[in-house]
């Protein structure tokens, strides 16, 4: 007998069977449970990978039924990754260094935080063939994911990195954060600004990279003025968000020849990674990337 149309096929519940999940809120439009099902399925695991709208309110108490829930670990997506850090037992120094945490590992009773975005991103962006060596990049926004941003881009050994916020002084104390602290390499300068930086051609004549690290590159009309055409020829265009189709942002930069990626790759790698920490198995990359490829619609 067939399923009805719509009906969810899921591997048989047992009593034996562990859980991860992810909390949001929103979260009906995450594709982490695509991809960390997949993997169980690809490896046999009798685990399961769940999505739970959890709202501001009620995090603490989801947070801290981990332990007598038995569920292994979570993923954490908008708004938590902030709020949640004061909540954990332990921290990793990623963590530590953001200010915010993407996965919550369940450890005999205990919770560890660790943050897999900074890591994902570099991960993507050297897969990609980027390149930074001494080179400037331009970070739109100045939130938690500029903050991955930053951290990924002074790994890779940018020699500038510019944040570019529509409230200025967020992006300026997003600066200081990382320079003040100690937290990026001796050498690196790091400054803050407006978004009418973008439309200065001077400003990015040099630039090897530019990521956006707002929900402005999903709306059409939406993005600051940006002077594309006064980037170098090999700039790349990142865009952290990910859609079916390529976003506003990404189409400006490939209209004029110019090499554009979305946040795909980023979140199959946050997600790999997060997997072996919940897991402690080295995660099928291939299954994981198929099935996220399915559900975007690009399979």
């Amino acid at each position: 007998m067939h399923a009805p149309d719509g009906l969810i096929k899921m591997r048989e519940i047992s009593g034996r069977m562990r859980f991860t999940a992810i909390f949001g809120d929103p979260v009906e439009h995450s594709l982490s449970p695509a991809m960390h099902n997949a993997a169980y399925a690809a490896l046999g695991i009798e685990r399961a990978y769940l999505a739970f709208h959890v709202t501001p309110g009620r995090l603490h108490d989801a947070i801290h039924a981990l332990p007598a829930l038995e569920i292994a670990g979570v993923n954490l997506t908008v708004p938590h990754k902030e709020n949640a850090v004061a909540m954990m037992t332990h921290l990793s120094k990623e963590a530590l260094t953001l200010g915010a945490i993407n996965c919550v590992v369940n450890r005999d009773g205990e919770l560890y935080g660790d943050n897999t975005d900074a890591r994902g991103l570099e991960l993507d962006l050297r897969g990609s063939g980027v390149i930074l060596d001494g080179r400037m990049v331009v970070i739109v926004g100045a939130g938690g994911a500029a903050a991955s941003a930053v951290l990924a881009c002074t790994r890779m050994g940018a020699g500038r990195i510019l944040l570019c916020n529509r409230t200025v002084e967020r992006a300026i104390r997003l600066a200081r954060r990382f320079t003040h602290s100690g937290q990026a390499p001796t050498g690196i300068s790091i400054d803050g600004g407006g978004l009418d930086k973008l439309a200065e051609p001077a400003a990015l004549s040099d630039i090897a990279l530019m990521i956006n690290a707002t929900p402005m590159g999903l709306k059409t009309g939406g993005f600051a003025p940006i002077a594309y055409d006064a980037a170098p020829a090999d700039c790349v265009f990142y865009d952290m968000v990910y859609a079916r189709e390529p976003t506003p942002f990404m189409v400006s930069a490939l209209a004029l020849g110019r090499h554009a990626l979305d946040g795909a790759g980023m979140l199959l790698n946050q997600g790999a990674l997060a997997f072996e920490l919940f897991n402690n198995v080295a995660a099928p990359a291939a299954a994981m990337h198929a099935a996220l490829m399915s559900a975007l619609g690009r399979a």
